[in-house]
Parts: C-alpha cells; sequence; structure tokens
C-alpha cells in the first residue's frame, strides 16, 4: 500500500531480458540496509518486489535494487519502454503509523495515459491527459488520481481528457519535471471510485 507520496527519482542502470521476465536494475538514494529481499517499491506507479539489493554505484545514488517485470506488467504500464537511463519516481511500501498524505494507492496500474497538452507558468505546469476510454468514468473534477506513481488532485475533466496541475515543489522532486507532450504515463484510478462506480453497476 503507498499514498503517492514520492520519496526518490532512481534511474534506470540496467535491463535484461530473462525469457518472458525482464529484469531492471535500479539506483536510489535508500540505504541499502533499509530494504528488504521480497520489499514492495513502486517504481512509477507499478509496485514491484526487490530481488536483489547491493550499494557501492555512485556517491550520487549509491543504492541499487533489481525488480523483475511478468509479461502483465510489460503489456499494461511504461516498463516494457524503460531504458538505461531513464527516470522513475519511487515510493517505499507504507508502514504502520505513517503519515497518509496522499491517497491510498495499490501500486496495481489500470492503463496508460498520454499527455496531451503542457504549460508552464509561475514555476507550475498544467498537464492534459488523455486516458483510455474505459477509465474516463473514474474520474471526477477535484478527485484524486495517480499518475506515474504521484498523488494528484484533478483540476477538470471534459469525456476522457483531464487537467493537472503541478507546484515547483513537485516539478523539482519528481519526474515531472522532465515531462513533455506525448510522454506516456501510467495511471491508478482512485480506489473508492473503483468501487463506487462497481456499487452502481450491481445496482442497475
Amino acid at each position: 500500500m503507498f499514498t503517492g507520496l514520492v520519496s526518490d527519482v532512481g534511474e534506470i542502470i540496467s535491463v535484461e531480458k530473462r525469457g518472458k521476465l525482464t529484469r531492471l536494475r535500479i539506483a536510489c538514494n535508500y540505504d541499502a540496509a533499509s530494504i528488504a529481499l521480497g520489499a514492495s517499491i513502486a517504481c512509477c506507479g507499478p509496485c514491484l518486489t526487490a530481488v536483489e539489493i547491493g550499494a557501492g554505484r555512485t556517491a550520487d545514488k549509491p543504492t541499487w535494487f533489481d525488480v523483475d517485470a511478468a509479461a502483465e506488467t510489460l503489456s499494461r504500464t511504461t516498463v516494457g519502454a524503460w531504458l538505461a537511463g531513464t527516470h522513475i519516481n519511487l515510493e517505499r511500501s507504507l508502514r504502520i503509523g505513517d503519515e497518509l498524505g496522499g491517497h491510498i494507492v495499490t501500486g496495481h496500474v489500470d492503463g496508460i495515459a498520454e499527455i496531451i497538452a503542457l504549460r508552464a507558468f509561475d514555476g507550475m505546469a498544467r498537464f492534459d491527459i488523455k486516458v483510455p476510454a474505459a477509465l474516463k468514468r473514474f474520474i471526477a473534477e477535484k478527485g484524486s488520481i495517480s499518475l506515474d506513481g504521484t498523488s494528484l488532485t484533478v483540476n477538470s475533466v471534459e469525456d476522457d481528457v483531464f487537467s493537472v496541475l503541478l507546484i515547483p515543489h513537485t516539478l523539482a522532486v519528481t519526474t515531472w519535471g522532465e515531462r513533455k507532450m506525448g510522454d506516456k504515463l501510467n495511471i491508478e484510478v482512485d480506489l473508492m471510485a473503483r468501487y463506487a462506480a462497481r456499487l452502481v453497476e450491481a445496482k442497475a
């Protein structure tokens, strides 16, 4: 379980095909001793499992961990497009007593969205995001959404396009400062919206 509050920006340092699996090595600033083998880490949205951990890459990002991505993850997220040098948002899983500052995020990606417009002003940036048609019913103005593992508030909605506004701090401490038109994003709809829609369907 996660909150969508990014705690580090990692970097892909290697991608290795292993049959139907893809092994990715990710450099980060976490203390290697604090990552347990089998730990769940949200990697730009998808919840992935640390299968190997090490230290000593560089002073800038002194820790690395490996994750395996299966065919389902590769086909339903942007993970299959990651290359060495790709930057990704990271978040460690919640612990009992942690502050729930974002919203409840599971790390189970629902689909891939696309940035179709971007306007920067006063150090901030407004992004217009196009989502798969099947997901638009889960998105509401002033509701929560997770994009590339970042908890954001929906500003406006028009059919299958919605907007989000990012403040300077978020642009600086996540990968959003690098985003541009045409970029693909992992999207996870709000858990409450998903269950509310299911209840409505059940009563219909």
